[in-house]
């Protein structure tokens, strides 16, 4: 924390300074008057004294009531000027501080200052000084302006490429977070969305995390899979899976790495030098080091929606089923007839009869493969994607998923290192944990081993374990129940995974070495190759519509604990409400809620949330003075058991920040019960943290607190105009913050608590 920032922190606010002026001249005059009465009473004799006080005893209340007057002049001239001199420069530093962090040329408004010659004098200098900077930074930006424009002009042509895309596509940073997509992905998205779309509240936005609709375990171990592949030196890897989302849709997703960008000594060490050059104190920190070549910064989702083609081809397999079936029954009829029309004795009428079985059920076989063949011809072919993997790396994926799930020791019993197998490694690896957690939890085996042998065409995955076997009927109930890891299920059986990848499923024994193993028969790749350069899949045509590449800066300290986060790297949901009146607990209800979200230090306008609600009461007529809301308007609008979970979805992964939000945060905690929702996250204050800011200001309601930082207030009064204006204050203050040394959550949150309007509540 700086001098400054110290010496700010010990000022009294500017009421009780005020006040303690006011009130220093009465108790001066006091003492003085005490001291008088001392030293004139002290010497007398007691005569003299017992004569003095029938003088004065008449007069006492006339004495008292002249101190009275005289200190209440002296104290409102001590006031009147406390404020014209001692309590200006206070008032001065405050709003100097707020436009030193401001990007306008502001000046200070000199006319405040001018009951003091000395202020006013430093006010006019102060103002010469910010037209200096304002000169100076108008050259700069002029530089930085040219310096950028090239930079400005390869994300255009981004933009421009990306519109053009037919193919969905999602930029992520490693947390998940959604950093950049264009118009393709949002309108998938918008069909993918579970339920109604309450409040505008779009299903995909910057900032967002993707596994709100992609399972987090199934990008974990994407993202493990192409790691793997980097090590081994290969240049492009991706990997692929196929999901569904809660709302029934199934979609196909391919995965490429995001590589982060190498820094070197000399780059990293070029900010500290340039401070120093600067005369700035920075602390000394050791030169990072080079980042490998398999450093991912983030990843690139390309997403398909094949719930339709999924079904077609499901349509497809029955159709094919029937065929199955239908042409048994045929064949045996054809047989029958033809061996009966080799019968020599056979009668002609007979002979005739079976020769029309023969040509009807042909005609039959003949009607239904073409029906087989215009089916196949309209669909197209849709399958669950397998992946290529090197068999040793499924192998060691899996031997690592059963030591942390399963309950008992994997380890590797034999593996042929030349082998490359076409599959589904996620749900592989997760039947393998399955029958191994069931072998620990039903037969108490400790150890099992994993082995992989090429037979003929096909792979030989084995499960070993050495100990009790189980009989045929137990097998069969195995493959046929849904899989289940811990505390993790799928809809999915063995049976199921086994049919996804076109193999087979057995128990064998070994009765010589008293040991027992499920033998899957896997496909092989068709050639020993990395899978295809992602440059060969991905169109070079992308328009990032939606983008903020800041934001792979942002995930980089997720693995902090959210007090420890600074400011600046938190995700915020900044909100407002209007209500029926100013008494949550007394029976007033919610009738809006709006919202927007702060991301990477950057108001989302685009990304809002809006809805008016019933309160299912009467909206009083001085309530709807203040907002504006008729009773019509919220009439047959959703309750708030309904917008309350949309809402708390909209906020999830995110810190609240409200105006008064003790106020708001009332209303919301009232119907955590009845609407089964929990807001827990934590709270920001700004009317509290404007108090930590500026406490020499008299007033911090919100039309103050934007005016003072310059902040232009539209909408007021409606919940989404100010929570728009408490998202701008808020992020004006993040650098006055940092100026008092509060960098964290934690910091800001115990600085609110030590602040006097920390203790009102509702």
């Amino acid at each position: 924390m700086s001098v400054a920032s110290r010496a700010s922190s010990r000022r009294l606010p500017a009421a009780w300074a005020a006040r303690m002026a006011a009130a220093a001249p009465a108790v001066v005059m006091a003492w003085l008057l005490l001291a008088c009465a001392v030293a004139l009473w002290a010497p007398l004799p007691p005569a003299q004294r017992d004569e003095l006080w029938r003088l004065l005893e008449g007069r006492l209340a006339l004495v008292l009531m002249l101190w009275c007057v005289s200190a209440l002049a002296l104290g409102a001239w001590v006031h009147s000027w406390w404020l014209r001199h001692a309590a200006a420069p206070g008032r001065m530093a405050e709003q100097l501080t707020v436009l030193l962090n401001s990007s306008g040329n502001e000046e200070l408004p000199a006319e405040r200052y001018q009951g003091s010659s000395e202020v006013g004098e430093l006010a006019q200098a102060v103002n010469a000084l910010i037209r200096q900077r304002a000169a100076l930074r108008a050259d700069f930006d002029a530089q930085v302006q040219q310096a950028s424009r090239e930079i400005e002009q390869e994300r255009n042509r981004l933009a421009a490429l990306m519109a053009e895309l037919t193919q969905s596509v999602v930029v992520c940073n490693l947390d998940g977070r959604v950093l950049l997509f264009n118009a393709r992905a949002r309108l998938q998205f918008r069909a993918l969305a579970d339920g109604p779309n309450l409040g505008g509240a779009q299903a995909l936005a910057l900032g967002r995390s993707i596994h709100a609709v992609l399972d987090r375990k199934l990008v974990a171990h994407a993202l493990e899979s192409v790691q793997a592949r980097l090590l081994r030196g290969a240049p492009n890897p991706t990997a692929q899976f196929v999901t569904s989302t809660r709302g029934g849709q199934l979609l196909r997703v391919q995965l490429a790495p995001v590589r982060a960008v190498q820094t070197t000594s000399e780059d990293s060490t070029r900010p500290l030098e340039q401070g120093a050059a600067d005369g700035l104190d920075l602390p000394q920190s050791p030169t990072p080091p080079r980042l490998p070549t398999t450093a991912l910064a983030g990843y690139v989702l390309m997403l398909d929606n094949i719930t339709r083609d999924f079904a077609d081809e499901s349509a497809r397999d029955q159709l094919i089923h029937q065929f199955t079936e239908a042409s048994r029954a045929s064949l045996g009829s054809l047989q029958a007839a033809v061996e009966l029309l080799e019968e020599p004795e056979l009668d002609l009428p007979t002979r005739e009869r079976f020769q029309g079985v023969v040509r009807e059920e042909a005609g039959a076989m003949a009607e239904r493969i073409q029906q087989l063949a215009q089916h196949t011809t309209q669909t197209l072919k849709t399958r669950w994607p397998l992946e290529e993997m090197l068999g040793a790396d499924l192998v060691a994926a899996a031997v690592r998923r059963i030591g942390a799930q399963a309950g008992c020791r994997a380890d590797v019993a034999e593996v042929d290192a030349s082998l490359w197998l076409k599959v589904d490694s996620f749900s592989l690896i997760q039947t393998l944990a399955y029958l191994a957690q069931r072998l620990a939890d039903e037969y108490d085996i400790k150890r099992v081993q994993l082995r992989l042998q090429a037979q003929g065409a096909r792979a030989q995955l084995d499960l070993i374990w050495f100990g009790q076997a189980m009989s045929t009927e137990t097998v069969m109930g195995w493959e046929t129940d849904a899989i289940r890891v811990g505390q993790e299920s799928s809809a999915l059986t063995v049976r199921d995974v086994v049919q996804r990848h076109g193999g087979a499923f057995w128990l064998e024994r070994e009765r010589v070495r008293q040991a027992a193993f499920f033998r899957f028969l896997l496909p092989l790749s068709a050639e020993s190759t990395e899978p295809l350069d992602s440059a060969l899949v991905m169109h070079s045509e992308s328009r990032p519509e939606f983008y903020d590449f800041d934001l792979f800066k942002a995930g980089q300290s997720q693995s902090h604990e959210l007090a420890d986060r600074l400011l600046a790297e938190l995700g915020y949901t900044v909100f407002d409400t209007e209500t029926t009146g100013l008494d949550p607990s007394g029976g007033d209800e919610i009738i809006q809620i709006g919202a927007t979200r702060v991301v990477a230090g950057k108001l989302r306008r685009q990304d809002c949330f809006e809805q008016l609600i019933d309160p299912q009461r009467s909206l009083p007529a001085a309530s709807v003075a203040i907002h504006g809301i008729q009773p019509e308007m919220v009439k047959g609008q959703p309750t708030i058991a309904v917008v309350l979970p949309a809402f708390h979805a909209f906020a999830a992964d995110s810190v609240f920040v409200a105006h008064n939000a003790a106020f708001d945060m009332r209303f919301l905690q009232l119907k955590e019960q009845s609407t089964g929702v929990r807001f827990d996250q934590p709270v920001l204050d700004t009317l509290l943290l404007s108090a930590i800011i500026h406490p020499q200001q008299e007033s911090h309601r919100l039309e103050a607190i934007a005016a003072r930082l310059g902040v232009q207030v539209l909408g007021r009064h409606t919940a989404l105009g100010d929570a728009l204006v408490t998202a701008e204050v808020f992020l004006k203050m993040l650098p006055l913050l940092q100026e008092k040394g509060i960098l964290t959550l934690g910091q800001a949150m115990e600085a609110s608590r030590q602040t006097r309007f920390a203790k009102v509540t509702y």
